[in-house]
């Protein structure tokens, strides 16, 4: 057995529930750093955007798993599920602040969704993710099936780009950081429809 098998069959007997705790602990900090004043200035723009971006990697490292797999052999299909509950954790969190302790008004908020691309979008992708997440459990497998289920969850490979649109749209100019959010989601999503492709083709 290589090094690579040894390591996948450790994942495979590792639990899952600590990829949640460990997922939790960035949220955590950044809240903290919020409430003692750790975040600067602006604590509730900075807060908010902290929480977006960290939803954006977990989302990132959700479509990484199966090229990863495919590429370099490391399996860790069993952490994606949390990976993306994680996520729309964060999202969930990025969203509260926003509506809560941003614009604390429903007027205002309703014409932010309207009015402001950026926004439009990034709620666009919340809400193509917020089925996902609901039918993210091995119960909502049984009852969809397997392949209504899967269809259903590809509605990730728009949703991602979306977000990644979204943190390039709200960005002040054209910043480097927010456009090598979007190429790597891009890029990743190029590696698994190439895949797949490759795999259809006799």
């Amino acid at each position: 057995m290589t090094r690579l098998q040894r390591v996948n069959v450790a994942l495979a007997r590792f639990p899952t529930w600590p990829a949640y705790v460990a997922g939790t602990l960035p949220a955590l900090w950044t809240i903290w750093l919020g409430a003692t004043g750790g975040l600067g200035v602006e604590p509730i723009n900075a807060l908010e955007n902290r929480l977006g971006l960290l939803a954006l990697q977990f989302l990132i490292a959700g479509l990484a798993v199966t090229p990863l797999r495919r590429w370099t052999g490391l399996n860790l299909i069993r952490f994606r599920r949390a990976l993306g509950l994680v996520a729309m954790g964060y999202l969930a969190l990025h969203l509260a602040v926003w509506l809560v302790l941003d614009l604390r008004d429903w007027g205002l908020i309703r014409a932010d969704i309207v009015k402001r691309p950026y926004i439009t979008v990034g709620m666009l992708a919340f809400l193509l993710l917020l089925p996902l997440a609901v039918t993210s459990s091995n119960r909502a497998i049984r009852w969809l099936g397997p392949q209504r289920w899967r269809r259903l969850h590809r509605l990730v490979y728009l949703a991602v780009p979306l977000g990644g649109l979204h943190f390039v749209m709200q960005s002040k100019g054209w910043q480097i950081e927010p456009l090598v959010y979007l190429a790597t989601i891009l890029g990743l999503l190029a590696l698994r429809f190439r895949s797949s492709r490759a795999r259809v083709v006799p």
